[in-house]
């Protein structure tokens, strides 16, 4: 779709690829726009999972430091204040993570090389990182004199403990996959994470398309209301789910010990 940005679709699967490989996929203002459209895009496509790679020797080295020179002498306020973009984000940069979690479907962010700053932003607004084991991941802004704004403090909070995420965010400094995964910033490693991520991917797509969707809303709504809501959701969702079509394929798909057949 773009210089930055590529997307297939094959067997109901997205796959967003990170293009800029010379620049180890360092993002830039023609990337934030290209990432921001293809989340749109798979929005609203009818894909059942969605996978974001990288291409070349890594995931996303963070931001373009060209970019951060062409922000010398503009008002910050200007930049990075009026809430234009999305729904609760307040700029362009928060939009490059928070786009995914609005997206309906499973994201599965494949982790290989560098993912620093913006590109760890980008992965933490997945559902799940499958990480290469000799893969690097750093909260990188404090490197700048600035804190990460792409809504590493909204997503990065669910995942680990207060202390590790004032660690990463103060000491700006890479962790291995394997630490990453003990504190709970990666989901799993894989010697291969874009297979291990497409394999998922395959599976997850033979699950029901509108309780995989209603199953991302729901966790969404759990992780920022308090349990009698929760537990009121999840009865109007599964009202919603049971006794459906869908659902119905997916029992006799069960006891008939074959895969099930959706219409879309």
């Amino acid at each position: 779709m773009s210089d930055r940005v590529s997307i297939t679709y094959e067997n109901h699967i997205a796959h967003v690829r990170l293009t800029r490989a010379d620049k180890m996929n360092a993002v830039d203002q023609a990337m934030i726009d290209a990432i921001i459209a293809a989340g749109r895009e798979v929005a609203s496509s009818k894909a059942r999972v969605c996978v974001i790679s990288g291409e070349g020797k890594g995931f996303c080295a963070g931001i373009d430091v060209g970019g951060l020179g062409a922000m010398i002498g503009k008002d910050p306020n200007d930049l990075l204040m009026p809430r234009t973009h999305g729904d609760g984000t307040t700029n362009q940069w928060q939009e490059v993570a928070m786009v995914w979690t609005r997206v309906p479907m499973p994201v599965i962010a494949a982790v290989h090389g560098v993912c620093y700053g913006a590109g760890l932003q980008l992965a933490l607004g997945a559902d799940i990182r499958i990480a290469a084991p000799d893969a690097r991941l750093a909260v990188m802004e404090m490197k700048w004199g600035i804190v990460p704004d792409m809504g590493g403090m909204v997503l990065l909070p669910r995942l680990v403990r207060g202390d590790v995420l004032r660690k990463l965010t103060y000491t700006a400094e890479p962790i291995s996959a394997g630490k990453a995964e003990a504190w709970g910033v990666v989901t799993e490693l894989a010697e291969d994470p874009l297979a291990a991520a497409m394999t998922l991917a395959e599976a997850l797509s033979l699950k029901s398309p509108a309780a995989l969707r209603a199953a991302k809303a729901l966790i969404g709504y759990a992780e920022t209301h308090g349990p009698d809501e929760v537990l009121l959701e999840e009865s109007r969702v599964q009202a919603e789910l049971m006794g459906t079509p869908e659902q119905m394929e997916v029992v006799a798909a069960q006891i008939q010990k074959r895969a099930p057949v959706f219409t879309d």
